[in-house]
């Protein structure tokens, strides 16, 4: 297994859930880490925790693509080289059946759930085909595998458009030294479950994933031979 000191590796939607459990998870193991959320209060709880001469946090909107190739120039200058993105930026709304769907709000999560992505893909490709390797995590739902009525249609679409992304990163930058993996999770306790028509109980959140076991995939993803490549993993919490 590959060792994550001094690994420089940026993590969108840093300020909570996954993308807050990765930077932690990632801070541990000595990474060099660039914390991207729209919120810099957010970010700024999830650095308390971490080494600040190896840590920037740097407030962006994924979905807006000037801060995004911002973003990208900030780090190359700061950093010189990008070894990981980790894409974990993502949202829902409430009113989310199609009966109920606005376009608006089908609009806003695609644009900050795939075209994020895209666009945090396309701002870092270019230095990590220069330096001849890289790796690119998209956290995907088991949504993207299977149409779900508990996300709803706008979810359901951005995670599938974003698994079709990773394979086509793999397909096409592999003989860059670049590789990809979607990571697709059942029910996550996070803060976007607050965004459920139904909110679950306390004791329903309990019995699903934890953030902490999606940077556990997160970390393992990275520390692999750059020789292996993960190209989808999915997981679920235990059925007792």
């Amino acid at each position: 297994m590959l060792p994550l000191e001094d690994k420089v590796i940026v993590i969108t939607g840093a300020g909570s859930g996954v993308g807050q459990a990765a930077a932690w998870k990632l801070g541990e193991e000595g990474a060099k880490l660039i914390l991207v959320g729209r919120s810099e209060t957010s970010l700024q709880e999830t650095a308390v925790k971490l080494d600040t001469t190896k840590t920037l946090v740097y407030p962006c909107d994924v979905a807006e693509a000037g801060q995004v190739a911002n973003l990208a120039k900030a780090v190359q200058e700061q950093f010189k080289r990008v070894d990981a993105l980790v894409n974990a930026a993502g949202t829902n709304v409430p009113r989310r059946a199609l009966i109920d769907l606005s376009y608006e709000d089908y609009r806003q999560v695609i644009e900050i759930n795939l075209n994020g992505t895209f666009l945090c893909v396309q701002a870092f490709l270019p230095i990590m085909r220069e330096q001849g390797e890289g790796t690119i995590i998209n956290i995907g739902s088991v949504a993207g595998l299977n149409g779900s009525s508990i996300a709803g249609a706008a979810y359901s679409a951005s995670k599938f458009g974003m698994r079709g992304l990773t394979q086509t990163i793999n397909v096409e930058e592999q003989k860059n030294g670049i590789r990809a993996c979607s990571i697709f999770p059942a029910e996550i306790n996070t803060p976007i479950m607050d965004k459920r028509p139904n909110p679950p109980s306390a004791e329903a959140r309990q019995k699903m994933l934890q953030s902490e076991d999606l940077a556990e995939c997160i970390a393992l993803v990275l520390k692999l031979p750059q020789r292996a490549v993960i190209d989808e993993l999915t997981i679920r919490p235990l059925q007792r």
